[in-house]
Order: structure tokens, then C-alpha cells, then sequence
């Protein structure tokens, strides 16, 4: 059997909904509950007919940027999310949000309110356009973005709208759709649907493949299983977890994919950092002789600047729709498929040698102590719990929590790959939307924080109630780090802001509290932890020295540093 999409009967719908109406059926469809956004004249008529439309609410962002990390944080949690703006200036100011979920492998359904169509075709000099008189260049730069784009019309609804979702949920990225605002209430017209049933694999090419790993597993004594973030976007953590059950192998996974598998698991030896991380999970990756990969992404970010190494020949890179072991690729074999065919490969491990350690295990540190990366990590560790929604900034914070073991059930959710400051904070305000059952910790930086502040306001708006904790460390300290050509760069400086004030500001009421003393920080997590219950918490921690940071970012320093010198005497 082959891998293509196997089509059945043709069905023709006669229903007479509006593009709007059917628009928002196909959302609600996907579990959508929720549509992110920020209101413009040409997206009136699409936020008129949600407003009358029951089972989505519509979650109004203080700016279309915020809106789309929002989306991201929300799809992140729940699967898939949409975002509703207006054309060109709106869905500009969104560009970033949405490249970054293209990279992060996130699907947004991203719905642009255009001009009326008549004008368009008039070529009219209409506001919020190049003036021109071209109403098709945004939609081409979001073709360089996006997994799909279409313009939607009454014509092509029942169509188009379908197929963009699909491909979102198939492919794991945004996709985009404009429509005419005076076209959202015309009724769609009546087409031929096809229905499509899931991809299969090629069971030859799978067999192959589970044969050429059987090979490779014979002769093995020290398997590693390597976790990555396709494994969080294809929904493969149950498979997973069954294989390391099964095969009983140490289990690693990368920084990208931290929390794609149970980190409470009895296998799981800690966070792939190479020589920035822990010595004795990069001996295990470096010295295994075989490695089960699942829905790994080799980039800079994820690999510690490509010091993680990784044995090609003893390498089984399982990916959504095809698998490569060693250098032999097998296309068309879908990797939930995979995992279960090496389960079957029947290979039993030893289990783990001895009581395994993690870097922030230990709660050390009196109470008078100033705050130091290494003894507020081992805090946050320890207030963890099952369930828990995690969001780590970009900035020093993601390269601690990356070593924070999470206790089961934790969604985590990180930038890593596209990396844009500032997310943290609208993802959060996602996170909360899309689970308002669930505890939210947010951990972001002083100088992102001052990028997105607004989403605060939305948070206070909506009733969200995560605890964020605001490292005070006086400016852009990762960035200082970042650069090993000079030393107190004027552009890591940033303004200083009262932020426990922030939600008095935005007209809300929080819980807030600022701390400079191990003391205070652990009363400031056991208030917190009683006050969200009630209401949004705010922890602003004042670093004792403005340039700590976690010894991973110490030791990429240094890896940097050593660089700089080695091209400089060149």
C-alpha cells in the first residue's frame, strides 16, 4: 500500500451558510474555542458574524504581534489556533509571530480581513495599502511564510478553507487566508468535497526500514532514545513512552523538544546540551551504538552551536513521514508506524546503572543569600507540579529551565529555534486562554518583558491567572553574553521599570511582590501558589549580580570566547 492520501466517494453539501458562517464551523470543528486578533475596519464583518456565533469567542490582543504569540501559545496547548487581522498593517505587524511558528512548527490558521472585492478589482487607491492599487503583495510575502495561502470567495470556500486547515494540521505550520470583508456574509456555493482519509505508510519501505534498525539493534549495548520537538507536534509521547518502556535504554531529549517526553520517567537521564550541559548524558549520546531519534531538528540553538555530536552511523532518524537509518533513507513511512515497528524489534535494555542526578536537585542557600542563578532553579524545580503549563523567555531563563527536571504531565513551551524576545509574555496569555483549568508560570526577563508589557493588560482583561517571575538583571543579559566582541554595550541597557506596578498601571489587580533574598523568593512562591486562585501573580527577582546566569550559558561563553580569539589570530 502507498503513502498517497487515498481519496473516497465525492460528497456535495447543500447547506446555505455564509463564507463567514462556514468559515467558523471549520474552526470550531479543529477544537478552536477561541480566535485571537485585533479589530480593523476591514476585518469588521468577520469579528460581527463571530461576535453572533456561538461556541468561538473572540480574544482581542493589545496589537496584531501580541495576538499571533498569543495564537502560537494557545495551538501549542490545544493543537491549532487562528488569528483574525486586518489587511496590510495588521497582518504585517503579525509577520514575526507567524515566521516564528513557521519555524517552531506550530499551525495558526491566520485569516486576513481585505477590501471590499470590487475595489480591489478597480484597483482603487485603497487606506492600509502600498496605494498602488495591488491588493496581492502581502499575500505574497506570506507565501514565503506560511505553508499555504488562498483568497477566499464564495466560489472557492468550501474548498479552500478546508484544504488550509488540513494542511496547517499536516504539515504543523501556519497557513493563510484572505477574504473581501463584503464577501464574509454572501452564502458560499454548493461544492463537491472530497473525502480524505489519513496518509498510510508504504508497508514495504516500512519493513525495510524496521529490518535495517532489527541489524543495527542485534549487536547494541548501549542504545540511546533522542527526543525532539516533532515529537510534541505530531502527538508521538505516548508512542514514545511506550518504546523507552519497552526497549528499558536511557532516554535524552534536546533542548527544542524539552518536555516531549516524561522527564518523572525512571529512564530519562536529562537535556542533550553536548559540552555546555551535563558530562555524563553527552558520554552516553556520544558513546551510544545506536540511536532511536524521534523528530529531531539539527540547528544551532538545539545542539549548543553544533558541539552535540551525533553518530550518523548508528543513527535512526525518525521523522513524521520518513525515517533514515545511518545513511539509507526510507520515504513515506510515518513515524508513529515507526516507533511501533522498533518495538517490535524486541530489544531489552539493562535499565539505568545506579540513582541518576540533575543539575538543580539540591535547594541550597540560606535565607539571606542574594539571588543567584544557581540556587533559584533548584526553587522553581521544586514548586513544579504535575500539569503544570511552563513558559521559558528566550533569554537566560531558557537556558536554566532547560535543566529544570518537570514533573509529569508539564506542557513546556519555549522559542528556542525561532528565538524572538518578547514572546514569552502574549504566549502566556495563550496558554491561559486555551487551559483555564491549568497553573501557568511564566518565566521572562526585564528587557523582553519591556517588548510585549501590554499582554499583561489582556491577561487582567481576560481573568488569567498564571505567576510570572520578572528577572531583574538590569538589561539585556543574555545578549551581553551573546557578544564576546565588546564589553558595557550602551544597546543592552534598558529603561528601569517599576514592574510590580505594571498591573495597577493596566487598571487590574495582582499579587505582587519584589525580592532580593533566597527568604523572600521561597514566602513570594508560597503566597503566590494561595493567590492565583484568586488572581494574577507578579514575582519581580532582583539578581545579585547583573551578569549571572546558568553555567550553560557560562560554558557557551567561554565556547564563544575561545572562537573569537582562534578568528582574531587568524
Amino acid at each position: 500500500m502507498d503513502s498517497r492520501m487515498h481519496t473516497g466517494s465525492m460528497q456535495t453539501e447543500t447547506a446555505q451558510k455564509t463564507v463567514g458562517q462556514y468559515l467558523f464551523d471549520c474552526l470550531k470543528l479543529e477544537g478552536i474555542t477561541d480566535i485571537f486578533g485585533v479589530a480593523g475596519d476591514y476585518n469588521f464583518t468577520l469579528l460581527d458574524t463571530l461576535e453572533r456565533y456561538n461556541g468561538i469567542q473572540f480574544i482581542s490582543g493589545r496589537n496584531e504581534l501580541n495576538a499571533g504569540y498569543a495564537a502560537d501559545g494557545y495551538a501549542r496547548v490545544k493543537g491549532i489556533s487562528a488569528l483574525i487581522t486586518t489587511f496590510g498593517v495588521g497582518e504585517l505587524s503579525a509577520c514575526n509571530a507567524i515566521a516564528g511558528a513557521n519555524s517552531e512548527h506550530v499551525p495558526i490558521i491566520h485569516i486576513v480581513g481585505a477590501p471590499p472585492d470590487k475595489d480591489q478589482k478597480e484597483h482603487k487607491m485603497m487606506h492600509h495599502t502600498l496605494m498602488d492599487g495591488n491588493f496581492d503583495v502581502f499575500r505574497k510575502v506570506y507565501e514565503q511564510i506560511t505553508a499555504y495561502t488562498a483568497v477566499i470567495t464564495t466560489e472557492n470556500a468550501k474548498i479552500e478553507i478546508p484544504a488550509a486547515i488540513r494542511i496547517a494540521k499536516e504539515k504543523k505550520k501556519p497557513v493563510y487566508l484572505v477574504v473581501a470583508d463584503n464577501l464574509v456574509t454572501k452564502p458560499i456555493m454548493a461544492r463537491e468535497v472530497p473525502m480524505l482519509t489519513r496518509r498510510l505508510s508504504n508497508l514495504k519501505t516500512l519493513e525495510a526500514a524496521a529490518d535495517h534498525v532489527r541489524q543495527l539493534l542485534k549487536h547494541a549495548k548501549r542504545p540511546v532514545i533522542l527526543v525532539d520537538v516533532k515529537t510534541m507536534r505530531y502527538g508521538l509521547q505516548t508512542a514514545v513512552r511506550q518504546l523507552a518502556d519497552a526497549m528499558n535504554v536511557p532516554v535524552v531529549t534536546m533542548r527544542f523538544g524539552k518536555g516531549a517526553f516524561d522527564e518523572a520517567h525512571q529512564n530519562y537521564i536529562g537535556m542533550n546540551l553536548g559540552p555546555f550541559g551535563s558530562s555524563e548524558v553527552q558520554s552516553t549520546v556520544e558513546n551510544a551504538d545506536c540511536i532511536i531519534a524521534v523528530g529531531l531538528v539539527w540547528a544551532d540553538t538545539n545542539t549548543a552551536s553544533f558541539t552535540a555530536k551525533l553518530n550518523p552511523k548508528v543513527t535512526v532518524n525518525i521523522q513524521p513521514d520518513m525515517v533514515k537509518v545511518a545513511e539509507a533513507e526510507y520515504p513515506n513511512v510515518l513515524a508513529a508506524d515507526m516507533l511501533l515497528a522498533v518495538q517490535k524489534v524486541g530489544y531489552k535494555g539493562r535499565g539505568m546503572d545506579g540513582k541518576l542526578s540533575f543539575p538543580y536537585d539540591q535547594v541550597t542557600a540560606s535565607a539571606d543569600d542574594p539571588l543567584v542563578a544557581a540556587g533559584y532553579y533548584p526553587r522553581f524545580q521544586r514548586m513544579l507540579k504535575e500539569d503544570d503549563i511552563v513558559i521559558a523567555e528566550i533569554g537566560t531563563f531558557s537556558y536554566g529551565m532547560a535543566e529544570v527536571r518537570l514533573p509529569s504531565n508539564v506542557t513546556y513551551i519555549g522559542q528556542v529555534g525561532w528565538g524572538s524576545i518578547g514572546y514569552a509574555i502574549p504566549s502566556a496569555f495563550g496558554a491561559s486562554i486555551a487551559a483555564p483549568e491549568r497553573r501557568v508560570l511564566l518565566f521572562t526577563g526585564d528587557g523582553s518583558l519591556q517588548l510585549t508589557a501590554q499582554e499583561i493588560s489582556s491577561m487582567l482583561y481576560y481573568r488569567c491567572k498564571p505567576i510570572i517571575f520578572v528577572l531583574n538583571n538590569e538589561g539585556y543579559t543574555i545578549e551581553k553574553y551573546l557578544n564576546v566582541k565588546t564589553a558595557n554595550q550602551k544597546y543592552n541597557q534598558i529603561p528601569r521599570w517599576s514592574y510590580t506596578k505594571l498591573a495597577e498601571a493596566f487598571g487590574g489587580n495582582a499579587f505582587t511582590v519584589t525580592v532580593r533574598t533566597y527568604g523572600e523568593l521561597d514566602q513570594a512562591i508560597n503566597d503566590a501558589e494561595k493567590e492565583i486562585s484568586e488572581r494574577l501573580c507578579i514575582i519581580e527577582i532582583i539578581a545579585g549580580n547583573p551578569m549571572d546566569a546558568p553555567e550553560f550559558v557560562r560554558r557557551m561563553r567561554s565556547y564563544m570566547e575561545k572562537l573569537e580569539m582562534q578568528r582574531t589570530q587568524k
